[in-house]
């Protein structure tokens, strides 16, 4: 069992309970899907991109991505309805809390200057996405190897329901937030 998913269950809890007035350890809310996500523009003129962009997906997620093609067609963009234009994997489980680990703990601390993940990035529901300009935080990606820096965007979806039970949840799970709010 995943070391986070263990923390979850005999720490973070009752910590939960205890902060939002719980009475019943299931209200208390809970990570439930990672969505990472790669947007592929260059897809259109470069064909190769698909397959680097993939190979990241594949070395960050350890999951395969499922390509995502474009809902309408945008003649400024030279854009076809159903050509691919990025890619994304959902990571669940164990695979989730793994990931999540791996985020708190060595990718946000290779970010250079890093201050904390800005507090206002939440949805209104208790989701949170964090976004980074390039792949090259991710300890798997070879600074040498990569074509082109490529941003990622993360997503982390919780069983809250509002903001503050989503900050709680990933402030106890180990996320560090910025202290004045800001990064």
């Amino acid at each position: 069992m995943a070391r986070l998913k263990e923390k979850y269950r005999e720490e973070v809890v009752p910590r939960l309970m205890e902060l939002c007035g719980f009475n019943n350890v299931m209200q208390a809310p809970r990570l439930e899907k990672i969505v990472l996500n790669i947007g592929l523009g260059e897809a259109i003129s470069n064909a190769k991109a698909l397959e680097s962009g993939e190979a990241d997906m594949v070395a960050i997620s350890g999951q395969h991505p499922v390509i995502t093609r474009a809902k309408k067609s945008i003649a400024a963009f030279k854009l076809r309805e159903g050509m691919p234009i990025g890619m994304m994997v959902t990571l669940r489980g164990e695979r989730m809390y793994d990931f999540f680990e791996k985020l708190v703990n060595s990718v946000l601390p290779r970010i250079q200057d890093f201050q904390g993940v800005p507090v206002d990035a939440f949805d209104g529901r208790g989701n949170y996405t964090l976004g980074f300009k390039e792949q090259i935080y991710f300890p798997e990606i070879d600074y040498d190897k990569i074509d082109k820096a490529r941003g990622i965007g993360i997503s982390i979806v919780t069983t809250a329901k509002n903001d503050e039970e989503g900050r709680h949840l990933l402030e106890l799970l180990g996320m560090p937030f910025a202290k004045d709010g800001v990064t």
